[in-house]
This record gives C-alpha cells, structure tokens and sequence, in this order.
C-alpha cells in the first residue's frame, strides 16, 4: 500500500501519455459525434421552439378572431332580437288598430241597423194606427171613408206629432 502513496515519476509519464492518448482517439472519434449530437439536439429544441411560438402566435390569432365572430354574432343577436320586438310591436299595433277600424265599422252598422228596424218598426207602426183609426172613425160614423184619402190624413197628423 505504500507504493501506491508514493510519487513515480515513469507512472506519472505512462498516465499522462495514457490520457493522452485516450484524449486523441476520443477528440478524433467521439466529439465530432458528441459535438454533431448535441448540435442536432440544440436544433431540434431551437426548432421545436419556434415551432411553439408560431403556433402559439396562430392560437391567438386564431382566438382574436373567434372573439371577433363571437362579439359581432353577438350583436348581430341583439340587433335581431331588437329588430324582432319592433316587428312584434308594429304588429300588436296594427292588430289593435285593426280591431278599433272593425270595432268602429260593426257600431256604425249596428246603428244603422237599428236605424232601419226603428225605421220599420215606425212605419209599420204608423200604417197600424193608420188602418186602426181608419176602422174605428168607420165605425163610429157608420160609414166607411175613401180609405186613402183618410188614411194620407191620418199619416200627416203622425208625422206632424212625431216631429214635435
């Protein structure tokens, strides 16, 4: 164990020119691959990070104009909504002015309608009395008058009392 502590210089020269050596046949055979290795590898992680940057610079892009579509869908959205309420609306509108027109239309014809039967109902009222008085003044002078004559009487005294 004491040879090994102690200093020699032929040992000495035999590991250094055995490293060396050893440093000869690794920079002639194993950097050049090592070197080629790692150069690769430092090109795949530069490419591989590009790579992610483009892409992730894509993703925003592509996010922007999804935000962009989403906001005008959006307003579009709303400008139909509003667009809708206002057709409903003009709708409503009509519909409820249309009832009035019908509504005014079906009262005016209701009156003249009720005009015609008062009307009707006048007149035959008045040729009912006509022919009444007719038939009682015949009976109570025991004769009988020209009836058109009596009764063209009669009917202006009607009209004349109506009137008042």
């Amino acid at each position: 164990m004491e040879n090994l502590l102690n200093v020699s210089p032929g040992l000495i020269i035999w590991t250094l020119l055995n490293f060396l050596i050893f440093l000869g046949i690794i920079g002639k055979f194993g950097f050049k691959p090592l070197l080629a290795s790692l150069k690769a590898r430092q090109e795949g992680i530069s490419n591989a990070i590009s790579e992610a940057d483009r892409i992730n610079a894509e993703a925003r892009t592509i996010l922007k104009e999804n935000q962009d579509k989403m906001t005008s869908a959006q307003q579009e959205m709303m400008n139909l909504i509003k667009e809708g309420k206002h057709q409903a609306d003009a709708l409503i509108q009509a519909a409820h002015e249309e009832t009035e027109r019908v509504k005014r239309v079906k009262m005016t014809e209701a009156i003249r309608e009720i005009e015609r039967e008062k009307e009707a109902a006048l007149q035959s009222l008045r040729a009912e009395t006509a022919s009444l008085v007719v038939q009682a003044t015949a009976k109570v002078l025991g004769s009988t008058m020209n009836a058109d004559s009596h009764r063209a009487l009669i009917e202006s005294y009607i009209d004349e009392v109506s009137k008042n």
